[in-house]
């Protein structure tokens, strides 16, 4: 994901109060404990919109289920991680097959084979054996997905009738394609075009993954298309659609709530926090993010506003 915010150096973790203040962060202790219901729970955001808005969203639904929240911001796994082990941190949004490769990196190496995959019942078993003996429990996934994709610009997608990457490979069209540097080594960028549609791509353009200078870079006819994500909210702005990845190129990064099983693995985090999984869409997610990108709305405001229309805060 990206948008990451960098954090204070001289403090690791940013505590901003969502309810009413939790412990002091130096003050929690190691996970020892069986799964446990406690009544303060601190809820982490990776500082990216997304991930802001996910937390949001947790802790009003933690409120509603008369817990006592704080939210705190912090800026990479390598960070946050830790702390939700520890305890430090009790709940945070994370993403199915990109938590489960961190997490299989971490145990076993850089050098291990991934460890999520297109199938999100093989990646749900892979992610939770790994997250266990580290106290923590990976909950229910739901509806959302935000994971790698590939957009065109609109009228290059209908002058050459695309809808689906399979589309692409079949047209035969040469494609530069603006992406991180990265893409011409990942298996599920430049080489997973290649291989699993037959995409002929001639070059990756180094302007990162769905930044402005890369959608601009499509919308100009410079490249021919961009690697972003499902919920990239300003591809509109940029006259840029989606092509859909049908022979599931991408793994399963379906959102996911992750948990330190000591302070927050009972039942009554993983009800609350379980009402989210049959509303949230990928594509309520990516209105989520142009509220916030787009239209300078408030996360919390945008999490409130999107609960109470579906009636999770009543």
């Amino acid at each position: 994901m990206s948008g990451r915010a960098a954090p204070l150096a001289a403090a690791l973790l940013v505590l901003v109060t969502a309810c009413s203040t939790g412990p002091a962060l130096e003050d929690r202790g190691t996970v020892t404990a069986p799964p446990g219901d406690g009544r303060r729970l601190t809820v982490g955001s990776a500082g990216f919109t997304e991930s802001d808005l996910l937390a949001q969203l947790y802790v009003l639904l933690l409120n509603r289920a008369g817990y006592e929240t704080s939210l705190v911001t912090v800026a990479n796994r390598e960070l946050y991680a830790p702390a939700l082990e520890s305890g430090r941190i009790d709940v945070v949004p994370e993403y199915a097959a990109t938590f489960a490769d961190w997490l299989n990196a971490r145990t076993h190496g850089p050098d291990a084979p991934p460890a999520g995959s297109p199938d999100l019942g093989t990646t749900m078993k892979a992610l939770r054996r790994l997250a266990a003996p580290r106290g923590l429990t990976v909950l229910a996934p739901g509806r959302a997905v935000d994971q790698n994709a590939f957009a065109v610009s609109a009228s290059y997608a209908r002058r050459h009738g695309l809808e689906t990457l399979s589309d692409l490979g079949r047209s035969g069209l040469k494609v530069r394609l603006a992406a991180g540097d990265e893409c011409v080594r990942r298996p599920y960028c430049a080489p997973g075009l290649r291989e699993t549609y037959g995409v002929d791509v001639t070059a990756v353009d180094p302007k990162g993954v769905g930044t402005t200078q890369a959608k601009r870079a499509v919308q100009s006819g410079r490249d021919q298309m961009v690697l972003t994500t499902t919920t990239d909210a300003t591809l509109d702005e940029f006259g840029l659609v989606l092509l859909a990845d049908d022979k599931h190129l991408q793994n399963a990064d379906h959102v996911v709530p992750v948990v330190n099983r000591a302070h927050a693995g009972g039942p009554g985090v993983t009800r609350a926090l379980g009402r989210l999984n049959t509303v949230l869409t990928t594509a309520d997610l990516a209105a989520l993010n142009r509220q916030v990108d787009s239209w300078r709305r408030l996360p919390a405001d945008v999490a409130r506003a999107y609960l109470a229309d579906r009636g999770l805060l009543g």
